[in-house]
């Protein structure tokens, strides 16, 4: 199991970090994604042989929001 923190930009409410956390909790191989609005970050918890870390930012990139770095 790998960890990941990841720098979201283009959220302006909570209502977009619960969207964007119900999309990655969707993505087979992730076990848990906590999205902080506030802290404008995605802490991702997932298996590297089922998804890699291009396709989490590809997924958060296709809902709308852009990775930081």
């Amino acid at each position: 199991m790998e960890n990941i923190n990841l720098k979201i930009e283009g959220m302006h409410c909570d209502g977009c970090a619960k969207r964007l956390e119900k999309v990655l909790n969707n993505i087979e191989g992730v076990k848990t994604a906590k999205v902080s609005f506030s802290d404008k970050c995605a802490s991702i918890e997932y298996t590297e042989e089922n998804v890699s870390i291009e396709e989490l930012k590809e997924a958060i990139v296709d809902a709308g929001f852009e990775v930081i770095g």
